[in-house]
């Protein structure tokens, strides 16, 4: 049982926006059973549709298109789909009355033809309601493959997905069982692991695949099994995950099908033991807050955080002492320090966290070297900050610290 996807528009080939609709409808067919064989992102073109879907048919069981069902001429997938299926476009009445009530109740400018004409659809298709959007999604059938064609705008593509898609692929085909478990590790890189793993890697079942999914400063480690006995795969890899602990188990930082990421499990410890956070941002610019409220329930535990970019932001709305700066430099230990409690005192908080350092591509305040960072930690017992040297490529300096920085503070949590 396998898939494939195809997303539609120029706007993804130029790289206008991301294609993050594949990631989604990718995970989400995982999740019953269905391997994605290809992704193929293509133009709004009816020759190079026609090519895909034809390829893609011979290929896959389903073949899920995203994108081209808009109003405007360019956009042409419809027209293409009747095209390949030897059919025609008719209109659907309550398509036609779903999109005048969306008219009628959510927007100020006035229904067009245009408009009306997202109701006409292929004649042999089963029409996919789309609550959210004027456009339908489509099912149709050719040979033994399923064509499914979705709306390209991301919400109403996952709400058509989990409502309609999901279900109707469910009922309609035999699915073997995926199982994923995937372990979080901080603090060593991929070949290091490696070195660790290698007797038990080689010695892993013939069922079950193994893969490192580095990322800056932390790396993903995921067992894959697939059968048709989901209890056995699940124990097959449970078996291995025991063997794993006892080689690695000292940067192991939970289990992601269990505890998602280590912001996720930050946020679990905090809300637990009823303790809060706040954090003071220099070069990282936001980015560890962000990671923070990206958690649901953050404001749980989560206070605020104070983004004190330039220098005299850390003087005089964070309250870092001026001659601290001058005798130390903006990019040391004990700033670091200073903002940790500061931004701690001010918000009223059991944690914090705090950065200073040089992302580059130039110095700024501080002569300390691109790459260098302190990442401060206070904590009810104390402050203490540490120095690392990053690199030179500013992204990845951010990143890195980024990552490191929870670190840090998951380890300190784990005390109380």
């Amino acid at each position: 049982m396998q898939a494939e996807i195809i997303t539609i528009g120029d706007e993804i080939l130029i790289g206008q926006i991301v294609d993050s609709n594949s990631a989604f409808i990718s995970k989400e067919l995982n999740k019953i059973g269905v391997s994605v064989y290809q992704i193929t992102s293509i133009q709004d073109d009816r020759e190079h549709i026609l090519k895909s879907l034809k390829e893609a048919g011979e290929r896959s069981s389903v073949v899920i298109i995203t994108g081209g069902l808009g109003p405007t001429k360019d956009d042409v997938t419809k027209h293409t789909l009747c095209e390949f299926f030897e059919d025609e476009l008719v209109r659907d009445n309550a398509v036609l009355s779903h999109i005048e009530e969306l008219f009628k109740k959510y927007i100020t400018t006035p229904i067009s033809d245009l408009n009306r004409e997202q109701a006409m659809v292929p004649s042999k298709s089963t029409v996919l309601h789309n609550e959210f959007g004027t456009a339908p999604g489509i099912w149709m059938k050719k040979d033994k493959t399923t064509f499914i064609s979705l709306p390209g705008v991301p919400y109403e593509m996952k709400g058509l997905m989990i409502k309609s898609v999901l279900p109707k692929i469910i009922k309609e085909y035999h699915r073997p069982h995926i199982v994923h478990k995937t372990i979080m590790t901080y603090g060593l890189g991929e070949s290091a692991i490696a070195e660790k793993l290698e007797d038990w890697e080689n010695n892993l079942p013939s069922f079950i695949k193994f893969a490192y999914l580095p990322n800056i400063g932390r790396v993903r480690l995921r067992l894959s099994a697939k059968g048709e006995d989901k209890e056995a795969l699940i124990a097959g890899i449970e078996k291995q995950v025991k063997k794993l602990y006892p080689l690695i188990g000292d940067i192991i930082y939970g289990e992601e099908e269990e505890d998602g990421n280590v912001e996720k499990q930050i946020g679990t410890l905090l809300t637990n033991k009823k303790m809060t956070l706040a954090t003071a941002e220099s070069f990282t610019g936001g980015s560890i807050a962000e990671h923070i409220t990206a958690v649901p329930g953050a404001s749980n535990y989560f206070k605020g955080s104070m983004v004190c970019y330039a220098t005299a932001v850390k003087v005089n709305v964070l309250g870092v002492p001026q001659e601290l700066i001058d005798k130390y430099s903006v990019v040391s230990e004990e700033v670091a320090i200073a903002m940790a409690n500061n931004v701690k005192s001010k918000l009223g908080t059991d944690f914090a966290i705090a950065t200073t350092g040089n992302a580059g591509p130039t110095k700024g305040d501080s002569d300390a070297e691109v790459g260098t960072v302190y990442i401060a930690v206070s904590t009810p017992n104390g402050t203490f900050a540490q120095k690392f040297v990053m690199g030179r490529h500013r992204e990845r300096v951010v990143k890195k610290s980024v990552n490191k920085a929870f670190e840090l503070l998951y380890k300190e949590i784990l005390n109380f």
